[in-house]
């Protein structure tokens, strides 16, 4: 009788949403198109709302030669656990031909898990705030376009402030 009391309550429990922020970059083959289509893979998993997109950024690559690379982030709320979340970014890459070849190797697609609330997360698998967010305009101007209030739990400063520090004259916004 317990068992099936504390079920019916967690049934009726509201579910927490959390904000979460999700960094898009791609450079091999129709980059735009694979974004655009990306993030309506995303906004359709169960459990998960889309709610801004940024404008896209062309950037130059960190790594061996390459493409440049478009760049945006998306903010969305999800009730999924930020392991759940990361594991399903992971087959969406997959779904666009993601291959993990070399270290910051060209790629079709990359979603990386930036901000999951105000959580801090290290675990083997998943760092949340990304580890480099701090230093990658490509990730910041798209996000402070979104996000620009939003704070970093790990510094407590907002994305504005922490867009603003960095040097943004090689990203290039295109749409």
């Amino acid at each position: 009788m317990k068992a099936l009391a504390r079920m019916q309550h967690s049934e009726n429990s509201p579910v927490k949403l959390i904000n979460v922020a999700i960094a898009l970059g791609s450079n091999l083959g129709d980059s735009l198109a694979i974004l655009e289509q990306a993030i309506e893979t995303v906004s359709t998993e169960p459990n998960v709302t889309l709610l801004r997109k940024s404008s896209w950024y062309r950037t130059k690559p960190i790594g061996p030669p390459q493409p440049d690379y478009i760049n945006g982030c998306i903010t969305c709320q999800t009730s999924l656990t930020p392991e759940v979340l990361l594991a399903k970014l992971h087959q969406i890459e997959n779904l666009f031909g993601r291959e993990r070849k070399e270290h910051w190797g060209a790629r079709t697609l990359d979603l990386d898990l930036i901000l999951y609330g105000d959580r801090l997360i290290n675990t083997p698998d998943l760092i949340v705030p990304h580890p480099r967010m701090q230093e990658r305009a490509f990730v910041l101007v798209p996000l402070m376009e979104i996000a620009a209030d939003w704070i970093d739990p790990r510094n407590n400063l907002r994305i504005k402030t922490l867009g603003d520090r960095l040097d943004q004259s090689e990203v290039f916004r295109i749409s």
